[in-house]
């Protein structure tokens, strides 16, 4: 479904505006974007609370339409696509990390990931995902068990059971101290690199952005800039 070739961006946002109204009031969240992400890619969207990046990220996952313009996944328009269409798109293709983990806690490690693992063909036997962000011997554990960074690195092998191709991090370290901060960071960060996972975190910290392959600072609702990143830090280097 539209995958993307050796010479197509993975993502691309195309003149992309979202709009909301509120009573006679409309309010442009993203206005008139225009974004490519290659494969391999490790972008971080920066910018503050009501800047438009959530909706950013809700419009290249799919979550949302744009009101204006289009995304597209490889060649695949995702702005044509129906709902049930554009829910099997998620569920094959997309990963997602939120700030608040979201899983459920009557659940252990190990359920909470097959929860996902059983949503699509291929995925990852639950215990390799966990394996993978090194919770392997804690799998028969609930969340109340788990510190929030062994919560978050759940809801990573969560979103990894499924094989993504690109993985979405909305504040992914926002409930989290310094150190499980830079724990969790430098795991996004392995998987990066080490299997060639497409992510996007989006955040609102400057200090994270310095992990990042391309760095996009988004201000109300418009991308304010794109640059590359030719130095970026290890995770246990942020500091803030």
């Amino acid at each position: 479904m539209g995958q993307a070739t050796d010479n197509t961006p993975l993502i691309r946002i195309e003149h992309a505006g979202r709009v909301f109204r509120m009573g006679e009031v409309e309010v442009a969240a993203v206005a008139d974007a225009d974004l490519s992400i290659a494969p391999g890619e490790l972008i971080v969207v920066l910018g503050p609370s009501g800047s438009g990046k959530s909706t950013l990220l809700n419009l290249i996952g799919a979550m949302d339409r744009p009101t204006s313009g289009r995304v597209l996944y490889g060649n695949l328009d995702l702005t044509a696509q129906s709902e049930p269409a554009l829910t099997d798109f998620r569920r094959r293709k997309l990963g997602f990390i939120f700030q608040f983990y979201n899983l459920v806690p009557t659940l252990t490690a190990r359920e909470n990931v097959q929860v996902a693992s059983e949503l699509v063909r291929g995925a990852l036997d639950p215990l390799e995902a966990l394996g993978l962000v090194g919770l392997a011997d804690r799998a028969e554990h609930f969340p109340a068990q788990l510190s929030g960074g062994e919560q978050q690195r759940v809801a990573i092998a969560r979103a990894l059971a499924k094989k993504p191709e690109l993985l979405l991090a909305d504040e992914p370290t926002g409930a989290l101290d310094l150190e499980m901060a830079r724990e969790v960071l430098g795991l996004i960060q392995r998987l990066n690199r080490e299997r060639g996972l497409t992510t996007l975190i989006i955040t609102h910290n400057p200090a994270i952005a310095r992990i990042a392959s391309r760095i996009i600072r988004i201000v109300s609702g418009h991308i304010a800039e794109s640059r590359v990143n030719d130095q970026p830090i290890a995770a246990h280097d942020v500091s803030w």
